[in-house]
């Protein structure tokens, strides 16, 4: 089933633009996509905010080592690299990803941050919030919530046909 089309993943990233854009403070601020749609994601907002004279210093960030079911897969995670081509050292950091579920995503890309030095703060900006959590993490911004029940898959695709598939396990 469809969940979001083209038009509703547009509006989901403006949504998250324009959450961040009325939270911005004069601090130096970084955002961080989180691999392998959260980059995408993230790309999209900073495009977006770049137009209306924001700046901010973009990174990626891979934590394919950092997850705590790493021991427990049956295959080797596919390793990309981060790109974080400046100090993260009292930057505001805004995590960026596609879906908030679990909050284990989110727990692993605070300890990859942390491993490149010590921000002043970090917020969580998700293109999609679908609930369920296991983790104490809250997204600071949303773009949109999903209603979904655990057995749900959340699929996103952002490859020029976007849209969001919600799809029964």
């Amino acid at each position: 089933m469809i969940a979001l089309d083209q038009e509703g993943v547009a509006r989901a990233v403006g949504n998250l633009a324009a959450q961040i854009e009325a939270d911005l403070t004069p601090q130096r601020t970084a955002i961080v996509g989180i691999r392998s749609l959260g980059d995408e994601v993230a790309r999209r907002v900073v495009d977006l905010l770049e137009k209306k004279g924001c700046q901010f210093e973009f990174g990626v960030l891979d934590i394919s080592l950092y997850r705590d079911d790493f021991a427990h897969r049956k295959t080797s995670p596919k390793l990309q690299s981060s790109e974080i081509p400046f100090q993260i050292d009292g930057a505001r950091v805004i995590l960026i990803d596609d879906v908030l579920f679990t909050g284990r995503t989110i727990r692993a890309a605070l300890d990859a941050v942390f491993d490149y030095g010590r921000p002043d703060s970090v917020k969580l900006g998700v293109l999609i919030d679908r609930g369920h959590r296991e983790l104490p993490v809250q997204p600071d911004y949303v773009g949109t919530f999903l209603e979904t029940d655990r057995e749900h898959r959340v699929d996103v695709q952002l490859n020029g046909a976007d849209q969001v598939l919600l799809q029964t396990l």
